[in-house]
């Protein structure tokens, strides 16, 4: 579907135009070659003045969205089509996006357009052309990515995309405007590119805003990242309800510095790299990945624990200090079973239904309790323990393996030069992942030769041994 775009230096008549208050700083081009980012245009030194800030109603929240819904009834009919999913944050503001792009594309020679023009619908114009994440990625792109925590994360995030664009389709075909002009066959209508476009939108450019959430915020989230002492700014919400961004303490800024915020200090490489297309090239460590684990089919109550199980099926990997610690209440789920005292009973409610009941040791649990947290009290904690180490420990070294065959496997790529900054990209991550999951590995066969020089460790394998003698 066909986007209008609009130059930088228009951007200031729309700020203008929409109450945006700016004290010294305007969107231009970085010297560092990052694209589009706010620039100073005077010296500033810290003080309570906000450097920017953009009234409550063009901040593009959940509730803003449905406060436009008052008034654009093509919006409200989408919203109501797609049920629950408009509920959330992310669903709301991404049916608002392709609506605004739906409105530029749809109107006619007489000005009419599906939907309602507001202040967001000229934003929209200003956005990048093209998003640089990994889910435009080419097939031979994404080879490069095998053995990293960004293959799986990558093909889960685009079977998610097909089965939500599949139910916004389902959805919303019976209405008369959204089968002619997103449905019909023939037509320059709706496709997953577009819905994968609004994704990426929000996905690089949403804050988490105090006082509203997940939101995009105008003019704001045209600053660019940088962590640690490199963030010069922080966004925050005002009395007023209006977003604003202020200088942080100690900071000082001449003309043509440019503004930076954090989009998350904390995130891990790769979650960089699949929310917003790159990795500092200060990063040091991948601070954290994400290994997916499945309970083994030989487990006879692998369908009961997953039909139970309220975390994700894997675990996380994270530094600690100098360490790196992990952690996965799926894990705990893996490690025990029937025999270890873990039973589930099937129950008929009240009202005929059958509902899945936990049993630990005859006494029932609730599924939100942490697996965790309930086997720590047992006396067989280091037992527990050391099923669960070794269980990560065989996780990590077939990571570390299809790291190492993705080496040899990998596609060559095409002579690009935005091939060239991608393949830089995964260089990183894979270099970054393999140093924290090595440290991981050698400090999991610590605990493990630990472990098994406690005494009820010791005292529960002779006993094994005993029975199967």
């Amino acid at each position: 579907m066909h986007r209008e775009y609009l130059p930088a230096s228009a951007l200031q008549a729309w700020t203008d135009l929409n109450g945006i208050e700016s004290d010294g700083i305007t969107v231009h081009h970085t010297s560092n070659g990052r694209g589009l980012g706010l620039i100073t245009t005077k010296h500033t030194s810290d003080d309570e003045t906000p450097l920017t800030s953009v009234p409550a109603h063009l901040v593009l929240s959940r509730e803003n969205v449905w406060i436009h819904a008052k008034s654009d009834r093509h919006l409200k009919e989408v919203l109501e089509a797609v049920g629950d999913y408009s509920r959330s944050a992310r669903g709301a503001i991404l049916i608002f996006l392709l609506m605004q792009i739906t409105h530029v594309a749809s109107v006619g020679p007489e000005g009419k357009g599906i939907g309602i023009s507001g202040s967001s619908t000229e934003y929209i114009k200003f956005l990048p052309q093209s998003v640089p994440l990994p889910i435009f990625w080419t097939d031979e792109e994404k080879t490069m990515a095998a053995g990293t925590s960004l293959e799986a994360a990558l093909e889960a995030k685009l079977r998610s995309l097909d089965r939500e664009f599949a139910q916004l389709r389902a959805s919303t075909v019976s209405i008369g405007w959204c089968k002619e002009y997103w449905w019909h066959a023939g037509t320059n209508g709706l496709s997953f590119d577009d819905w994968k476009q609004v994704d990426a939108i929000y996905r690089s450019r949403a804050l988490d805003l105090p006082g509203t959430g997940h939101a995009m915020v105008p003019y704001i989230d045209m600053a660019n990242h940088a962590s640690g002492d490199e963030t010069i700014a922080l966004y925050d919400t005002d009395s007023d309800g209006n977003a604003v961004l202020v200088l942080r303490g100690g900071k000082t800024l001449k003309p043509n510095d440019e503004v930076t915020i954090t989009y998350g200090d904390e995130k891990g490489a790769c979650e960089m790299l699949f929310s917003y297309g790159f990795i500092e090239d200060t990063m040091t460590s991948a601070r954290e990945l994400f290994l997916d684990l499945d309970i083994p089919d030989d487990d006879p109550l692998k369908v009961a624990k997953k039909s139970i199980s309220r975390s994700a099926p894997g675990f996380k990997l994270f530094e600690r200090g100098n360490a790196v610690d992990w952690e996965g209440d799926f894990v705990w789920l893996i490690c025990v079973n029937e025999e270890d005292g873990l039973r589930f009973a099937l129950l008929q409610t009240v009202d005929g239904e059958q509902e899945l009941k936990v049993l630990w040791k005859d006494e029932e649990i609730s599924p939100e309790w942490s697996f965790g947290d309930l086997l720590k009290g047992e006396q067989l904690w280091d037992v527990f323990q050391l099923r669960a180490i070794i269980t990560l420990q065989s996780r990590v070294e077939q990571q570390l393996l299809a790291l190492e065959r993705g080496k040899a496997t990998s596609s060559p790529m095409p002579d690009r030069d935005e091939s060239t900054v991608t393949l830089h990209r995964i260089m990183q991550l894979r270099v970054l992942e393999e140093k924290l999951m090595l440290q991981a590995y050698e400090e999991l066969e610590n605990k493990k030769e630990e472990l098994l020089a406690s005494p009820v460790v010791q005292e529960y394998l002779g006993n094994v041994t005993d029975d199967f003698t």
